[in-house]
């Protein structure tokens, strides 16, 4: 991807969209713009005709001599009839439905039949608390999303009571929508969000999410005296938002100049800019300032060549100085000099003039 930049020096434009970056020479440095936001943007066994026919053919002359045979030694009444050869086809086991009584249950039954759908789903969920890579917990998600589903289907040829219905259908409405969130898009991110906060912490935002989804079941049920979603995680209510303010410098180090960097986020994403002096590994940033979505700061002092990374996402981690999910990290491509007074937006743009490159975790 590209941003924009500008100097007093000419950057051709590439032919790929950029971001914007404004720059001057010191003594020629504007204040920032102060106000308006920057807009963003089968079966197995299938045999040939021919090997069929020979197979048709080879039982029909076996019965006829069969027929022969018996008509020379004598009859019998015991009719003996040919074996024959059924095709082969892959096979799917499925944990066997419990029984279910012919007509409604009663309430106790009922209760019943929720205490065993619970031990059926308590192995699926402590698959997710236990996984130890995102391929781990992409398998217990996949694995928990087809029991979910299957479960749900069961409950088609359940009988509640006639008071316990409404609860009924809801508990099969939730099942349902919990293994599509188990399945969709979440499942999708998991890879991404394991390398941003961590697998442990995603696997908890998975089970959070998992008992959201069924909590409206859960909450029907308990009115009538039922009790459901005993096997479901609980792991308490989500961590305290410590989203940094705009502006906030979150690392300074070695030695300040007076370089200075206008930073404008036209994004939807809070951002983290990190100041790396020339040489050295973006781990180990001389200065690094966080910029909220669609807003705007400033860095002072900087000092001496400089390379400029970002980090964007969301549920910022103050200790790992990394966002914990939806995270992505970049760097423009083009150093920037020693003293010298940059601007650059973060929006890109097909009036931009600065690439900019995906790299490692930083």
């Amino acid at each position: 991807m590209i941003q924009a930049i500008t100097k007093t020096e000419v950057f051709a434009l590439p032919a790929a969209m950029p971001l914007e970056l404004a720059g001057n020479a010191l003594d020629a440095w504007a204040e920032p713009i102060e106000g308006a936001n920057t807009p963003a943007t089968g079966v197995r066994g299938f045999q040939t005709w021919g090997r069929s026919m020979k197979r048709i053919l080879s039982v029909a002359v076996g019965m006829a001599l069969l027929g022969f045979v018996a008509g020379c030694g004598g009859g019998s009444d015991d009719d003996s009839a040919p074996a024959t050869t059924q095709p082969s086809s892959y096979s799917v086991t499925s944990t066997p439905a419990p029984p279910t009584p012919a007509g409604p249950l009663t309430a106790a039954q009922y209760q019943a039949s929720l205490t065993q759908l619970d031990g059926r789903l308590a192995p699926g969920i402590k698959a997710l608390s236990t996984a130890n890579s995102a391929e781990n917990l992409i398998d217990a998600m996949a694995s928990l999303a087809q029991t979910l589903d299957t479960e749900a289907s069961r409950l088609v040829s359940v009988k509640p009571p006639a008071n316990i219905v409404p609860a009924h259908k809801t508990l099969q409405a939730r099942l349902k929508a919990a293994s599509s969130s188990l399945s969709g898009a979440q499942a999708d991110n998991v890879n991404i969000n394991a390398k941003c906060g961590g697998v442990v912490y995603t696997s908890q935002n998975v089970q959070r999410k998992l008992t959201a989804d069924l909590a409206a079941a859960v909450a029907a049920l308990r009115k009538l005296g039922l009790r459901f979603g005993t096997t479901l995680p609980k792991l308490g209510p989500e961590p305290p938002d410590r989203r940094p303010s705009n502006g906030d410098i979150l690392v300074r180090s070695g030695t300040p100049g007076s370089g200075r960097l206008q930073v404008k986020n036209g994004t939807t994403k809070d951002v983290a800019i990190s100041i790396v002096t020339d040489g050295k590994a973006p781990t180990k940033p001389h200065v690094m300032m966080y910029v909220q979505a669609r807003k705007i700061a400033t860095i002072s002092q900087i000092g001496g060549k400089y390379h400029i990374y970002f980090k964007s996402g969301s549920d910022w981690n103050p200790k790992r100085r990394q966002f914990s999910t939806d995270c992505r990290f970049q760097k423009f491509d083009q150093g920037f000099g020693r003293n010298e007074g940059w601007q650059i937006n973060l929006q890109p743009s097909s009036l931009g003039n600065a690439s900019t490159s995906d790299v490692d975790t930083f």
